[in-house]
């Protein structure tokens, strides 16, 4: 089979498998990706970025609408946008065209990255098949989140690594500067860039070395702000800074639940310091914790973990070897030790799915490895003992996957689709909302950008603290209604949701699903 039939054939197996989970998903899902699909919406619609809505209060916003992605990037509404664009209407189709495109791409940028470690068509054929069933990563591919943008950039950066000529490091640029882009996070893989000129060895130069590697250093840069210079442009023209100011404060919490206190006046190195040491301490061992659980689970699929360490020692002196666990290593102190409370609820797992193909690549290689030495030892056939264990990964990756897709879509006790619970719901807490005049109602509400997709109005998140701290936010923004999810809310609401007919300025509407309605009286 040709290399071109290959790749298309990787291609329609992952338009296949991920278009049958997309079938099973009629809206993002959760928070993440209904923020990046409601800004694209807003960007096709003409708005800009701005945003009827607000997730958080970490960069003092004092009215609607507010200036988008002052603290998730804008690579996936761009990708939205352009898809609504292309179709000419807002339907979640075109919202996710441009992702389902990147996650079919996903399979064959894997195997070609896994070609150039080993030159084998087979091992490279089942990383593929491992990208493409993919475990805890699967069902995130096809929605609009930055997972499938993260493995693409991941993948081609590696295979840019081995490059020679001087536009490679343009191109390492050009990667990090896509995944700044994407993700906050992203500017960690500038550094990496740099690292990897640093390390990477010259040759054919009459120049002295160190210049050559400034150089190139220079030429990366490049690359880089010519994606990024038109976004620090904005930020500086919107929030009078490069860097929108939106994650600086996540630097100094004590709780997670502070990302949504209102002002943020309260979230300052001094506080942080107050909390005590072996406070601070703790909660960084916890989320270390954590992203360690999430490195054997989600990233090493479990059964494949010996296999990839196999695959570590084997290609140890392999530069790409040593920039990706170096990286992995970076991500990881990033993820818990400077950003706990982001790294230990999702930050981790998103960040670290540009290091995918990588793990995807050194499985097959680990266990082929590990094959060879018993088989050594015990008389085996080798060639057909390596076939049938790299098939027997592949079937195990499939079946996990799916019992994690299906856990994640369906409900185990009645099988209904669960993926859109919480759209649904919104939709149905605005019949209540609905039956009161208001001109322009504002919405206080756990998921404030998933409530602007189900009803079109507007929202703004729920304050950590008190009732008080509610109405404070209400008279700020001139929100009409809350919304108190069951355990969507902080503890200072606790006495609200369970006695909501005894507080003034509170009006009780009603209940659905749990969710409970209120009217904010002046």
């Amino acid at each position: 089979m040709l290399k071109w039939q290959r790749f298309l054939l990787l291609v329609f197996l992952g338009v296949f498998v991920f278009g049958i989970i997309a079938f099973f998903q009629d809206s993002p899902g959760y928070m993440d990706a209904d923020y990046y699909y409601a800004g694209g919406l807003q960007l096709a619609d003409g708005n800009g970025f701005s945003e009827p809505y607000l997730w958080n209060y970490l960069d003092n916003p004092d009215r609607l609408p507010h200036p988008s992605h002052s603290y998730w990037m804008p690579l996936a509404s761009i990708l939205v946008a352009a898809g609504v664009s292309l179709f000419g209407q807002s339907s979640w189709f075109a919202g996710r065209l441009f992702f389902l495109i990147i996650s079919a791409t996903i399979p064959v940028i894997t195997y070609s990255l896994a070609y150039s470690f080993t030159k084998r068509v087979d091992l490279a054929q089942i990383s593929a098949l491992l990208a493409i069933f993919s475990g805890f990563y699967a069902i995130f591919l096809p929605v609009t989140d930055t997972f499938g943008i993260y493995m693409v950039l991941g993948g081609v950066f590696f295979l840019v690594v081995i490059s020679k000529g001087i536009w490679s490091n343009f191109l390492l640029g050009l990667i990090a500067g896509l995944m700044h882009l994407a993700r906050a996070d992203g500017i960690f893989w500038l550094f990496i860039s740099f690292l990897t000129i640093l390390l990477k060895p010259v040759s054919n130069s009459t120049r002295p070395k160190y210049l050559v590697k400034i150089l190139n250093g220079i030429i990366c840069l490049i690359g880089y702000i010519l994606i990024m210079g038109p976004w620090f442009i904005r930020n500086e023209n919107v929030f009078g800074s490069i860097l929108a100011p939106g994650g600086l404060s996540m630097l100094w919490l004590t709780n997670y639940n502070q990302i949504f206190s209102y002002p943020t006046g309260s979230i300052t190195f001094a506080s942080w310091l107050e909390s005590g040491m072996f406070e601070i301490l703790k909660i960084r061992l916890w989320a270390l914790s954590i992203n360690l659980q999430n490195t054997l689970a989600s990233q090493a699929t479990i059964f494949l973990f010996p296999l990839i360490l196999v695959g570590l020692w084997k290609f140890k002196k392999d530069l790409r070897i040593k920039i990706a666990s170096i990286s992995w290593i970076g991500v990881l102190i990033l993820m818990s030790l400077i950003f706990p409370f982001a790294g230990s609820r999702g930050g981790f797992f998103h960040s670290g799915a540009a290091l995918q193909p990588i793990w995807w690549v050194l499985a097959p290689i680990g266990l082929v490895t590990i094959v060879h030495w018993v088989g050594e030892k015990r008389a085996w056939k080798i060639e057909q003992a390596s076939r049938t264990f790299l098939w027997a990964t592949v079937g195990l990756s499939i079946l996990f996957t799916c019992y994690i897709v299906m856990g994640k879509l369906f409900n185990p006790i009645d099988g209904k689709n669960i993926w859109s619970t919480e759209i649904s719901l919104y939709k149905k807490l605005d019949t209540i909302i609905d039956l009161l005049p208001s001109t322009k109602p504002i919405v206080i509400v756990a998921n404030p950008p998933g409530f602007y997709l189900a009803t079109g109005k507007s929202a703004i998140a729920v304050p950590y603290g008190n009732e008080l701290k509610a109405l404070l936010v209400a008279e700020q923004f001139n929100a009409n209604y809350l919304v108190l999810e069951k355990e969507g809310f902080p503890d200072g609401l606790i006495g609200l949701y369970r006695n909501p007919d005894h507080y003034p300025g509170f009006n009780y509407l009603g209940e659905m699903d749990g969710a409970r309605v209120f009217k904010i009286e002046p």
